[in-house]
């Protein structure tokens, strides 16, 4: 996916200068008044840059307010079909948000790849996928086939009486986001992955089973359970960690306020 990167801001061109290391394909834009020390393309109006670049990316990925956003992108929209995926970036990123063709523009995809390299929180709010209450945490040895991950994440659910079709999300921890048999499994699963940041499962005040074999090795307390637990909102664990064939797997639910 070919991706705009674009800010009104300082603090915006810092995560802009973030995301275009990890963002494959990704190019930046900067407004006019605004410093940067790296070369990007630069801007006046964000609602004149949006005209022009609007059907030239298949994201946009704006780090400014949303309603600023809303009045940029409103002109141009035609169809969910056509329009490219919005994603917008508060400038503390806290949140990225899945605005305008979240499922068939992959904006849903686009928006949980930024939060990743971000470690903020995507917001997804199309219909089938908020109504999916299931978030699996899984922890793996390096270089773990892809084959193995998809049975131990079937396998589990199957015991839980559930299956991929509950899963809102898949979710590890951040050591893991280049784990090739990981990201592949996603892919298989059709369920986005989430990395939790490390210093989030060691500062979590959540209670998880710990384990001295998971400290000592990758200086956490644990995978599974923290990152299934942390990925969603309102969650309580459901199916404790269990090892299926050497892959660590924890199933947290979501509760819906009534």
């Amino acid at each position: 996916m070919r991706v705009a990167l674009i800010t009104l801001s300082r603090e915006g061109a810092l995560l802009v200068s973030r995301l275009v290391r990890d963002l494959p394909d990704s190019h930046p834009f900067v407004h006019a008044n605004v410093e940067v020390s790296w070369e990007c393309g630069r801007f006046g109006s964000i609602r004149d840059l949006t005209g022009r670049i609007f059907y030239e990316y298949q994201g946009l990925v704006y780090i400014a307010p949303c309603g600023v956003v809303v009045r940029a992108v409103a002109p141009y929209v035609k169809h969910k079909t056509t329009d490219p995926a919005v994603v917008v970036v508060d400038v503390g990123a806290r949140w990225a948000v899945s605005l305008l063709s979240g499922h068939e523009g992959h904006a849903n995809d686009l928006a949980v790849q930024v939060s990743n390299i971000l470690s903020a929180e995507p917001v997804i709010s199309t219909t089938t996928e908020a109504l999916k209450d299931l978030i699996v945490g899984i922890g793996c040895r390096k270089n773990t086939a892809s084959e193995k991950i998809v049975d131990a994440v079937s396998g589990v659910l199957e015991q839980a009486g559930s299956d991929i079709s509950h899963v809102r999300m898949l979710s590890s921890a951040d050591i893991k986001a280049h784990e090739r048999g990981l990201l592949l499994a996603a892919l298989e699963l059709g369920v986005p992955l989430r990395f939790i940041s490390s210093d989030e499962i060691r500062n979590s005040t959540r209670t998880f089973q710990e384990s001295d074999l998971t400290r000592k090795k990758v200086d956490l307390p644990a995978v599974a359970e923290p990152c299934a637990l942390l990925a969603g909102r309102r969650t309580r664990l459901i199916v404790p960690r269990r090892i299926y064939n050497g892959v660590t797997v924890a199933v947290a639910r979501e509760g819906f306020l009534s």
